[in-house]
């Protein structure tokens, strides 16, 4: 185990093909009033000037910056590869084209302080372009009170990855990042609402999430279509619900797991229309039961059944979903209506 530098925050930025914005992000972490400040650049298989880019700032920086230096296999794997070197702490998550502001590390420790009781710190984050245009403020729910991860997860991640601060000893406990291409960071917050961490929010603008063109190594085809994300997507539906249950969600009673349950199911009919038909019976049958007692209300899934027992799950699934889009707001539509405060 490497011994943890109490005060010390660890910022863990991965990178892939991203010199400018790679410079911007580490210099938010040096602007910082809390100096106590580590830098852990992972270098994810660059094939540009990322990797000279990076080790100017260490050898600027001999003393806060540091380099790794690693094959490419996403993001998640390069975060706990900077995880398992971080000496602080604290921990800092921090993706190479986002920003954090000046006072993030000493607006959110001082809150950690006040709430020993509390795992995480959040504050405000804010929407920009690619100009430092402020596009929306507060962006997400960065703004509100929510003391759990659950149940406001099985709607939507609420915040971005830069967003929380956490205390080591939780990261600890969360364990090893997964390799998952997509929603990696959605499903690393999955596991720490499974431990029931408590959460605190220091109520000030702590970070700035920027909307860009550029590369990014989550790209490709839609998940809609593509079979590889919408395994991708199972999975991470899987470990939403397991770890939902783990925090108690599935006691309750909530709008949340509703909306959740039809989101499976919307998943469970991409899958049947790619031909995904294992994927999509584990897709239904978990929709069925995040629903619980509402089941009721999960229209469709006795008709869906019937349908692909008559036509077949791809037909079944063009069909439904042409009824369904006449018929029903959409999962972002749902999704919308809790974040503006209407449902939750």
């Amino acid at each position: 185990m490497t011994p943890v530098i109490p005060d010390l925050v660890s910022t863990i930025i991965p990178v892939w093909n991203r010199p400018a914005m790679l410079c911007e992000a580490v210099a938010s972490v040096l602007a910082q009033s809390h100096t106590a400040v580590e830098v852990i650049i992972v270098d994810d298989g660059s094939t540009d000037e990322t990797a000279s880019v990076a080790e100017e700032l260490t050898g600027r920086h001999p003393d806060r910056v540091f380099l790794l230096r690693k094959p490419n296999s996403g993001p998640g794997p390069s975060r706990e590869a900077g995880r398992l070197a971080a000496r602080g702490e604290f921990i800092q998550y921090l993706d190479s084209d986002d920003r954090l502001l000046p006072n993030k590390f000493a607006d959110q420790i001082r809150a950690l302080c006040e709430h020993p009781e509390c795992d995480i710190a959040y504050g405000i984050t804010r929407l920009i372009d690619e100009s430092n245009t402020v596009l929306e403020e507060p962006y997400r729910w960065t703004h509100r009170q929510i003391p759990f991860v659950y149940p406001g997860l099985l709607v939507d991640r609420w915040w971005c990855t830069h967003t929380p601060l956490y205390r080591r000893s939780l990261t600890d406990r969360i364990g090893a990042w997964s390799d998952m291409r997509w929603s990696q960071d959605w499903e690393y917050d999955a596991r720490a609402g499974g431990l029931g961490a408590k959460l605190v929010s220091c109520g000030t603008c702590v970070s700035e999430h920027r909307q860009h063109d550029g590369v990014r190594q989550t790209s490709g085809a839609a998940w809609t279509t593509d079979p590889v994300r919408l395994r991708n997507r199972l999975r991470l539906l899987k470990a939403l619900w397991n770890n939902a249950v783990l925090a108690g969600i599935g006691e309750t009673t909530c709008p949340e797991r509703l909306h959740f349950a039809r989101w499976c199911f919307a998943i469970g009919r991409q899958c049947s229309v790619q031909g995904l038909s294992t994927e999509s019976r584990e897709l239904f049958q978990l929709a069925e039961q995040s629903a619980g007692d509402q089941r009721e209300a999960l229209r469709g899934v006795g008709l869906f059944r019937w349908l692909t027992h008559a036509v077949g799950g791809r037909t079944a699934g063009r069909i439904f979903g042409l009824a369904e889009r006449l018929k029903r707001p959409s999962a972002w539509t749902l999704s919308q209506s809790f974040a503006s405060n209407k449902r939750c």
